[in-house]
């Protein structure tokens, strides 16, 4: 209780190379030293003559923090262990080059056709300052247990087929991967029959077939809307079906 951490260091998710800071602040009865230590597979050591409230990083390879802090009576705290996570293999022009650490998705997840029963995994990954936080979607419903990179399920039903995406987000913003169709059981998964019938006259008179979907579910003088995003998803299916070219977007 004598020494009170103010300000605890946050996670990141960066790409390999890049620089930012770890900051650690705290308040005791005198004055205050502090000392930085890393743990990367098990293999937890102190940082030499990293001794300052700051800690100047630049990213190798993805490890674990803390910092240290004691004052003159030989009380210690640490602050909570961070991950600074780091990406080897980005692609070109991630992240942008004004980056502010808003979330940057570097891996979206990909089709899966699994049998009934057998485990379903699908897999996203972002960068992001701090590190951003997952929820994942299938169809537009937000699935309340599926907060992680990756989504496991361990016996799948074919209730669990449809169409998923993730989304990662931190305070500065949030961006949403692909949309993915996962397929469960050995049939393919149709559209409902009475949806033909509303695309039917697209179909026959769409030249080019391209469609252009956007979905936005986030408004500033206005709640969040969900039907936007299911929308989105379940017309992508339809018009795919019908022989388009679609791009989705949301927001």
């Amino acid at each position: 209780t004598a020494i009170a951490i103010t300000e605890q260091p946050v996670s990141v998710s960066v790409p390999v190379g890049y620089s930012f800071t770890l900051r650690c602040r705290a308040q005791g009865r005198t004055s205050l030293q502090y000392q930085w230590f890393c743990q990367y597979q098990s293999d937890c050591r102190l940082i030499p003559g990293a001794t300052n409230q700051d800690l100047p990083i630049i990213a190798e390879q993805t490890q674990l923090y803390t910092c240290r802090v004691n004052d003159l009576h030989r009380n210690a705290v640490f602050s909570d262990w961070v991950k600074v996570e780091v990406h080897q293999c980005v692609a070109r022009g991630l992240p942008p080059q004004l980056w502010q650490g808003e979330p940057v998705i570097v891996l979206n997840p990909s089709e899966q056709r699994v049998e009934v029963g057998q485990p379903l995994q699908l897999q996203c990954a972002a960068m992001g300052v701090p590190a951003p936080s997952y929820q994942w979607y299938r169809n537009g419903n937000l699935l309340e247990q599926q907060k992680r990179r990756r989504l496991w399920i361990t016996h799948t039903k074919v209730s669990d087929s449809g169409t998923y995406l993730c989304c990662a987000s931190n305070r500065h913003g949030e961006h949403w991967t692909n949309a993915v169709n996962v397929h469960i059981g050995g049939g393919e998964i149709l559209p409902p029959a009475e949806h033909f019938q509303l695309f039917h006259l697209l179909f026959v008179l769409a030249t080019g077939k391209i469609a252009l979907l956007v979905g936005n579910n986030r408004y500033q003088h206005h709640p969040n809307l969900m039907a936007p995003v299911r929308d989105v998803f379940e017309l992508s299916r339809l018009l795919k079906h019908l022989g388009f070219q679609v791009v989705s977007l949301l927001d």
